[in-house]
């Protein structure tokens, strides 16, 4: 099963200059417990935008430079190549960024979004999700408090 990952606004945005345009440590925690012990793959973009690799997951990075190479991650040059990668786990997971979604949006089974009750000024955005495709199986609305600036909810989807 492959689940694509994401935060995303009210207008799908995901972020802006290679960040995230919110900090919500509850989504961060929920992120950590899903993924952890599998393979995630993501962009280069993606990759590089964390200060250290994630502990306890397979980092599989997708870049069209051929002469890309990081002893912490498993580099490859298409989603393809990626998903044989990660063909071992599973439950391997997409996680961005911008590109990456879209061009999963095809082979995923399942999409763990967070919603972000917000508009921002983002320059990447998360693929329209097309109802007739995917059903939404589960919603956890999560208020604005004194550590998430923004009301969020968790949305389960999965393939029709």
């Amino acid at each position: 099963m492959i689940t694509m990952i994401a935060a995303a606004g009210q207008n799908n945005e995901l972020g802006k200059d290679n960040d995230l345009v919110w900090h919500l440590p509850d989504d961060f925690k929920r992120f950590k417990q899903l993924t952890t012990g599998h393979y995630i793959i993501m962009g280069r973009k993606t990759f590089e935008s964390f200060p250290k690799p994630l502990p306890n997951r397979t980092h599989v990075v997708i870049t069209r430079n051929k002469d890309y190479k990081k002893e912490s991650a498993v580099v490859v040059h298409s989603l393809d190549a990626a998903l044989l990668k990660a063909a071992s786990d599973v439950q391997p997971f997409v996680i961005g960024g911008g590109e990456i979604y879209n061009m999963a949006m095809d082979v995923a089974d399942k999409i763990e979004l967070t919603r972000v009750h917000g508009t921002f000024d983002a320059d990447t955005f998360f693929p329209e999700i097309d109802k007739n495709q995917w059903e939404l199986i589960s919603e956890v609305h999560h208020e604005k408090d004194e550590r998430h600036n923004y009301a969020f909810t968790y949305e389960t989807w999965v393939r029709r």
